[in-house]
């Protein structure tokens, strides 16, 4: 692969990935969307900029919205979501409960598939369903 800011895995390179892999790309992905939703919706400041981004990015705010998207999944992404979730991480936020931080892991896992897999489009129609009402966050 020659093209990282557009890759493309196969499925069997997709798999081969761990699922904290798989999150610690959709962490970025989830960032990075995020970060242009809130310039697009009128953060200018930098305080501000950085202070929306950190109440959306948390893992408490990631498993609220996360299961807004939960009905819309294929049962290809249900299984990435489920991987995700049931991955072993060792460390956990002290303000998010076990369970958010698992939810906001499998998210994270998905964001991260669904990139990999080139899939750009469904990360941004998933993310964005996840920011409807969101204008709170202005």
């Amino acid at each position: 692969m020659e093209n990282y800011f557009e890759p493309a895995l196969t499925a069997a390179q997709l798999q081969a990935i761990s699922s904290v892999g798989l999150a610690h790309m959709g962490d970025a992905v989830y960032e990075v969307l995020t970060r242009a939703w809130l310039c697009a919706h009128g953060k200018a400041t930098g305080k501000g900029l950085h202070r929306a981004a950190v109440a959306l990015v948390c893992a408490e705010t990631q498993a609220e919205r996360a299961e807004r998207i939960l009905p819309l999944l294929t049962k290809e992404e249900s299984a990435v979501f489920r991987r995700g979730r049931n991955a072993h991480v060792h460390t956990a936020p002290g303000h998010a409960t076990r369970a958010q931080y698992a939810a906001a892991t499998a998210l994270e896992a998905l964001f991260g598939w669904l990139y990999l897999a080139g899939r750009r489009e469904r990360v941004n129609e998933l993310f964005c369903e996840m920011m409807k009402g969101a204008e709170e966050c202005r």
